[in-house]
């Protein structure tokens, strides 16, 4: 009798589970049957879900119930706390499973090679986004000094840095933030929020929504300089063909043109500015030089030869996520990505047999977290080809148990799906005396603890 495929999705974010879904609607899933194992670094599943959405955005978190369904189904296990390769190699997933699909997503900050990047002051935003959303392996505290501070970037992370610094703590209560992120921001001083990007509105990568969400807290004055508002042939023609690129231009000449309010924090959206230098001294940041620029006609812009100084006392890059290299599988340096064709690992020109990428692993991180999908789709159809005309390996061990028995003498603590469903009310308990949803468990020990691993 024919025993079910067996597969292992290295990364249980949006993009793995996506790719489990993908697998459990397919044919196979009928007949013979497929049995999946989610391995995740993290003792709780979820990704840049959990680590990654600000916590003041429920509605993205509310992706959460769909993903909780397909982990619900029996065919699908999760072990979290397992880090691959350290826990688990690949030619160790190989000796278990029929494939391997890796979606390991994107945890770190792409470089920006300006002058004075390495000065203390200057931070990474994917490092302040972990530290704000409770992440076990981050430090607890984060400076909070500055009363002036810069954020590079005009996507939607830059708006999440900007929203975090620019709110009070207490409006952030209501959310799940651990204790430590509370007090952090209790200590917060900044009173100005200056976001800078270096094309015009038309160009800016925000989501219409978030924008319109920065405009929301009663204690933040979002402001837009008149003067930024400017667009060329190629900027009108991405408005009339992007209805999401002209619904932020519209929300940002609407903010151009009123008057400015009382509220205490100001929030400013600066576009055209380019940066060119992080300013110190005695190793500290104590400004940002920016080149002002002009578009050239196609939506692109060349630089005007005017630059201006600006005070602030600390500067967050939010110009994009990279991925981390994965050992024993090629990879391409510039794009931060493992090279693929169709979902397909392929080394030397040829598919590396029985291994699979998905999500921003597989193209970068681009677009929203729904987007993964279509990824998901191709990349699982094309292993469900290969599995069909016999080109996957045989694993040596298949049975379920094995994978088990392997972790247990490895002594691997890894969590499971019914663990998670016990962090989960540990974090809800711990919300529910101060009437929140739930409060977030940062440290991994107790993480591990309440899930019973």
């Amino acid at each position: 009798m024919p025993r079910p495929l067996r597969v292992a999705i290295v990364g249980a974010g949006p993009a793995g589970i996506y790719a489990a879904d993908a697998l459990l609607k397919s044919e196979a899933a009928a007949e013979p049957g497929v049995s999946i194992d989610l391995f995740e670094r993290m003792p709780a599943p979820f990704g840049l879900i959990r680590y990654g959405v600000a916590p003041d955005h429920p509605r993205i978190k509310g992706i959460v119930t769909a993903l909780h369904q397909v982990l619900d189904k029996p065919q699908v296990r999760l072990f979290g706390n397992v880090d691959y390769p350290n826990d688990i190699s690949l030619d160790e997933l190989h000796s278990f499973y029929d494939a391997v699909i890796f979606s390991t997503g994107a945890t770190a900050d792409r470089a920006l090679t300006i002058p004075g990047v390495e000065l203390d002051g200057s931070y990474g935003a994917a490092d302040f986004v972990s530290w704000y959303d409770g992440h076990p392996d981050v430090p607890r505290t984060w400076p909070l000094e500055a009363e002036k501070v810069a954020v590079l970037g005009v996507g939607n992370v830059a708006l999440d840095v900007a929203r975090i610094l620019a709110k009070t703590a207490d409006e952030l209560l209501t959310t799940e933030i651990p204790p430590n992120v509370y007090e952090g921001l209790k200590a917060n001083k900044a009173l100005e929020v200056h976001v800078f990007g270096r094309r015009g509105p038309a160009q800016a990568k925000f989501s219409p929504m978030e924008l319109r969400e920065l405009d929301h807290s009663p204690t933040i004055e979002v402001i837009v300089n008149p003067e930024d508002i400017d667009y060329d042939e190629g900027s009108i023609a991405t408005r009339r063909a992007n209805k999401q690129a002209d619904m932020v231009a519209k929300t940002l000449e609407n903010w151009a043109i009123r008057d400015i309010g009382e509220r205490p924090h100001k929030l400013f959206l600066h576009f055209f500015e380019s940066p060119v230098e992080v300013l110190g001294e005695d190793g500290k940041v104590v400004g940002l030089r920016t080149e002002r620029t002009e578009l050239d006609g196609t939506g692109n812009v060349k630089g005007t030869g005017q630059f201006t100084d600006w005070d602030v006392q600390s500067v967050y890059r939010a110009v994009g996520y990279l991925s981390d290299e994965l050992p024993k599988l090629p990879w391409d340096v510039a794009s931060g990505t493992v090279p693929d064709e169709g979902g397909r690992v392929i080394e030397a020109g040829a598919p590396l047999q029985s291994t699979y990428v998905t999500g921003w692993i597989r193209r970068g991180p681009v677009g929203l977290i729904g987007h993964t999908k279509g990824d998901a789709n191709e990349t699982v159809a094309n292993l469900l080809a290969d599995h069909a005309e016999g080109r996957l390996s045989t694993p040596d061990a298949p049975a379920p148990e094995a994978v088990e028995a392997f972790l247990g003498e490895r002594g691997v603590r890894y969590t499971t799906w019914e663990g998670w469903h016990r962090l989960d009310a540990a974090e809800k308990a711990l919300g529910e005396p101060q009437g929140r949803e739930r409060v977030k468990i940062v440290e991994r020990e107790d993480m591990l603890e309440a899930s019973g691993a």
